[in-house]
């Protein structure tokens, strides 16, 4: 007998659970947006599961949709897309098999779906899952996009066209060459907090107003410059962050930026 379970959320028990590690509605601006974020997307065929452990709580989850709702920019329509994935909160509940439960999870839904199979953009470091684990299940790197993002996937027939980044999006870094631009997505609470840090910072410091760019959308998000899609930073049309970073980060970067 598993000493775990998987959870499916719905609007109506995400509130309940929380994401990501925020819990308190009232309290946290960022899980207010998330849960209206699912909600309005929810019907369209986006689904979160969270490993809840016996002992440990809330240790992981994964969140998938339809290809063509990917928040990310890539090309994947017909295939099951895996928006994030994490397990462990506490390190003793890393490397105990949930990733790969969740997954699997996945895998079975895209399946009774008639899809093509799954897909997933991967990348060493924070805020995403390494290749490792799809290899270990199956899946192949599909297409790569600088500085270091894979995408990968695991075929039901091995003739599908394989998903890919979209092409049409690097060049958009074009619209943002002058200043300090950040673009965000609900989909990823974790730019709440810390860019009102940032907002603050760039103008006390640098007396730069900063453009916020709301992706209030998956297909908003797919037209991202950035891989990461959700989140970027860009300075004078450079990428200078692509996933959500600390304030501190943000200053260290700046100091190289502006002499």
């Amino acid at each position: 007998m598993s000493d775990y379970k998987i959870i499916d959320l719905t609007p109506e028990n995400i509130s309940e659970y929380g994401v990501c590690g925020y819990k308190d509605v009232k309290k946290h601006l960022e899980l207010q947006k998330k849960i209206q974020w699912f909600g309005s997307n929810y019907s369209r065929g986006l689904r979160i599961k969270i490993v809840i452990s016996e002992k440990g709580g809330y240790q992981g989850m994964i969140e998938y949709l339809p290809g063509e709702l990917a928040c990310r920019p890539v090309d994947a329509k017909g295939y099951m897309f895996i928006n994030c994935i994490f397990t462990g909160f506490k390190k003793e509940y890393k490397n105990l098999g949930y990733g790969t439960a969740i997954i699997e999870e996945c895998i079975e839904e895209a399946k009774e779906k008639n899809m093509l199979g799954v897909a997933s953009v991967t990348r060493k470091g924070s805020f995403m899952a390494s290749d490792d684990i799809f290899i270990r299940m199956g899946f192949e790197i599909a297409d790569e996009r600088k500085p270091d993002f894979h995408l990968v996937v695991k075929k039901f027939n091995s003739e599908s066209k394989s998903p890919e980044f979209r092409k049409d999006t690097e060049s958009r870094l074009e619209e943002y060459s002058e200043g300090l631009t950040i673009l965000r997505s609900p989909q990823c609470p974790y730019t709440e907090k810390n860019v009102r840090e940032i907002i603050k910072t760039a103008k006390e410091m640098y007396l730069i107003e900063a453009k916020i760019v709301e992706l209030e959308t998956p297909e908003a998000v797919q037209k991202s410059p950035c891989p990461f899609g959700s989140f970027c930073i860009i300075w004078n049309g450079e990428i200078i962050s692509h996933h959500p970073i600390s304030n501190t980060r943000f200053i260290n970067i700046m100091k190289n930026k502006i002499k």
